[in-house]
């Protein structure tokens, strides 16, 4: 969920050139938690990455908000269904993205672009990378990567005791994507964005047309994610209802069985690719990033 800072750790790997042309896709990115679209730590070293290696490729990083102070707010803060609104709008108006284009979201960011995948669908999102979303939401918020950001501890402590509230889903991001397992009729009830996505409420029939479109959908696990919880979240998976031990893997879950989103039908043709790698939330190697996500999807 959170990317205030660097995520990438280790040696510093020389950039791979995999393309002398310009006919690649451009990529569309969204932040997670805490973070900005620009901060050239985190998302705008992600961005360099992208075009040292595609050369001549155009990168668009979501901003929510004038600025980058408005954009980490807005991470916390502003209504999702609004941000999906609001960067469906901006795309839209991109004319370097009126072809199509490839997309990755890192933490939240993740949730963020499928449901964009779902409801914006023009023009058109080609591959969708997911690196530690919470596709079923999380239970728990278990630490920030700034122990004493009041931020944190005030959304923390106000999704341990009210998230279903009604102005708290309305007012708070990482409520809209709460799931209780202890809960689960008020979840589905009550939660205004996840729930929806997920086509949990009612079928919502254009959001599974809309997300089998996609050429493949990329879902990345942490093995040891301390933040994503649970961990399984990236992956669809999460905690069967009434209980909050055992994970339920998406391919035994009802989601997937049901067909309700076209993940078993994407699984099926092959579009659906699950890929883990070591480490805690976000942290990963540039020469993880570009073998595995940039050469492969991006190119």
């Amino acid at each position: 969920m959170i990317l205030p800072f660097i995520i990438l750790f280790g040696a510093i790997f020389p950039a791979y050139s995999v393309s002398t042309e310009n006919s690649s896709l451009p990529v569309v990115m969204w932040h997670g938690m805490g973070d900005s679209c620009c901060n050239p730590l985190s998302m705008g070293r992600i961005q360099k990455i992208i075009e040292e290696n595609v050369p001549g490729i155009y990168v668009k990083s979501i901003q929510i908000g004038s600025n980058m102070l408005e954009d980490i707010e807005s991470s916390f803060f502003m209504n999702i269904n609004k941000q999906v609104q609001e960067a469906c709008q901006q795309i839209a108006k991109d004319e370097k993205l009126a072809k199509g284009y490839n997309s990755v979201g890192f933490s939240q960011g993740g949730q963020f672009l499928r449901a964009l995948a779902q409801r914006c669908p023009k023009p058109p999102m080609l591959n969708l990378v997911s690196i530690g979303g919470q596709h079923q939401g999380v239970f728990g918020l278990p630490h920030c990567l700034y122990q004493d950001h009041k931020w944190c501890e005030y959304v923390r402590e106000l999704l341990n005791h009210g998230a279903y509230w009604s102005w708290v889903q309305k007012s708070f991001v990482q409520a809209e994507y709460w799931h209780d397992p202890l809960k689960e009729v008020t979840y589905i009830d009550k939660s205004i964005f996840l729930a929806d996505i997920n086509n949990e409420k009612i079928m919502n029939y254009a959001y599974r047309k809309n997300l089998m479109k996609l050429k493949n959908l990329v879902l990345v696990m942490f093995e040891d994610d301390r933040m994503v919880v649970p961990k399984e979240s990236s992956w669809f998976g999460f905690y069967a209802p009434g209980q909050d031990i055992n994970i339920t893997k998406l391919e035994d879950s009802v989601l997937y069985n049901t067909d309700r989103l076209g993940l078993k039908s994407l699984n099926e043709l092959g579009q659906l690719h699950f890929l883990s790698t070591p480490g805690d939330h976000l942290r990963f190697t540039e020469e993880w990033f570009i073998k595995q996500i940039i050469q492969k999807y991006f190119v």
